[in-house]
């Protein structure tokens, strides 16, 4: 081994730390090994002059500071040479005392000794369990850093169900300060080009902040949780330009689901009833307002009462044109809804006026105040819902929407909040049908396009 004079070893040090010099460059410098360097350089930084002059001089550990440093380097799984250079003690001391501790248990460190131990192993032999014991230290710490960040992934997969590569670069991330990243990226299946494509992705800023904000207002306050991805885009493009895949991967961050119902089918056609025929036959679309009329009666439960809804609506673009609030099924809920609705129609038209074969469409003064005002009367089959179905849809969408999702002090609460939700169905509610308008708005563009 060669031997540097003190002076040597301070050149050194000084010209690395203070001329500028990296440890490779000064070993070449000098013509030796860059971990001398690195050892000279690290005893200069914390003791100065006197930590090269002193070098050669030996240390005593006592038995306490010999048990703190094996133990140090166990709880932190540190290697021999990063225990020695924290602790400022050659590693093969370390070495030593590790296997008189292991021989001997912790009272062997107390022991005062001279010269060489009996009972020492054969060289090739210690070098060999020297080996297999970084290799389980090495191991070790391989399988701490996996359990990590397993169990970052089992907080992570209580709130989504698909683990994305920017979940698992925001894992590593977390990560990072307490493992090397190089052996993250490979426990996570990512290249570490990925990861640090995901990083730089989150020190941009969000483009789509404005939109967001605007997206959880008119979700949550205009539209009441009512609206999938296809109606938020609708309303977001009045305000930019926008693609729906954007605006539906934009909702799903920000976890604003709209509630789906399920959808029956019955094949039962039935048999036309005796008061009217069955005109309408399923033709649900008109060319122009006031062609197409339907109705029916819908019934609603809450705090143990019933509440009766009968609207009337315009199968030219879905618009409500009046209803009625009961809390019995009487005659004049019909009456009046019907009393209402044909206030606005012209005095000039080919109305018809379909609903299902209820009693109250049979009575005969349902039936003079129709033909009164010139109107065909028609009637789906017996048992067949699905010859109204237009209107059965209103009623599912409007439970859907209203009922099942929001919660009612009263039932004057209720009815309140059912009106309201009218006038948003018919004003602000879009539908694709109508080139992305509400019912109204239709109604006004063509009257004007007209």
């Amino acid at each position: 081994m060669v031997k540097y004079s003190e002076e040597i070893r301070i050149k050194v040090a000084i010209d690395v730390l203070e001329g500028g010099l990296s440890e490779n460059e000064a070993a070449r410098k000098y013509g030796m090994n860059h971990v001398t360097v690195n050892e000279w350089v690290a005893a200069y930084s914390k003791h100065g002059a006197a930590g090269l002059i002193n070098k050669g001089t030996h240390r005593t550990f006592t038995g306490e500071q010999k048990q703190y440093i094996l133990e140090d380097m166990h709880e932190n799984h540190l290697s021999y040479k990063a225990a020695a250079k924290k602790h400022d003690v050659q590693d093969r001391s370390i070495r030593t005392w590790e296997r008189i501790y292991r021989n001997e248990g912790p009272e062997g460190l107390y022991m005062e000794r001279r010269g060489r131990t009996a009972n020492k192993e054969p060289q090739k032999e210690l070098e060999a369990n020297e080996s297999v014991i970084d290799e389980l230290i090495k191991e070790n710490q391989r399988l701490r850093m996996e359990v990590t960040y397993l169990k970052k992934f089992e907080c992570l997969s209580s709130r989504k169900k698909l683990i994305t590569n920017d979940d698992k670069a925001l894992v590593i991330y977390e990560l990072r300060h307490e493992f090397n990243v190089k052996e993250l990226v490979n426990i996570a299946g990512i290249p570490r080009s990925t990861y640090y494509y995901h990083v730089k992705k989150w020190n941009k800023p969000d483009k789509y902040a404005d939109v967001k904000t605007e997206m959880q207002r008119v979700f949550n306050d205009e539209l009441k949780c009512r609206a999938g991805y296809r109606t938020m885009t609708r309303e977001i493009r009045k305000m930019t330009p926008i693609n729906h895949k954007t605006v539906q991967r934009l909702m799903k961050e920000l976890g604003l689901h709209c509630m789906v119902r399920r959808k029956k089918y019955r094949s039962y056609k039935g048999a036309e009833g005796k008061i009217a025929p069955n005109v309408l036959k399923r033709d649900f679309n008109a060319m122009v307002p006031n062609e197409k009329w339907v109705t029916d009666v819908t019934e609603f439960h809450l705090f143990g009462q019933k509440i009766y809804l009968s609207p009337i609506m315009d199968l030219y673009n879905r618009e409500i044109i009046s209803y009625t609030i009961f809390r019995r099924p009487t005659l004049s809920m019909v009456t009046e809804m019907l009393e209402k609705a044909l206030e606005k129609l012209p005095e000039q038209h080919n109305l018809i006026l379909h609903s299902d074969q209820g009693w109250q469409y049979q009575q005969k003064r349902y039936q003079y105040m129709l033909s009164e005002r010139g109107v065909t009367q028609s009637m789906s089959r017996r048992g067949n819902c699905l010859d109204n179905s237009v209107v059965e849809n209103f009623f599912g969408i409007l439970k859907t929407e209203l009922l099942y999702i929001q919660e009612f002090e009263s039932i004057e609460h209720f009815i309140q909040e059912l009106h309201q939700y009218i006038h948003y169905y018919n004003y602000r509610r879009t539908k694709q049908k109508l080139r992305g308008l509400s019912p109204v708005e239709y109604r006004i563009q063509s009257s004007v396009a007209a």
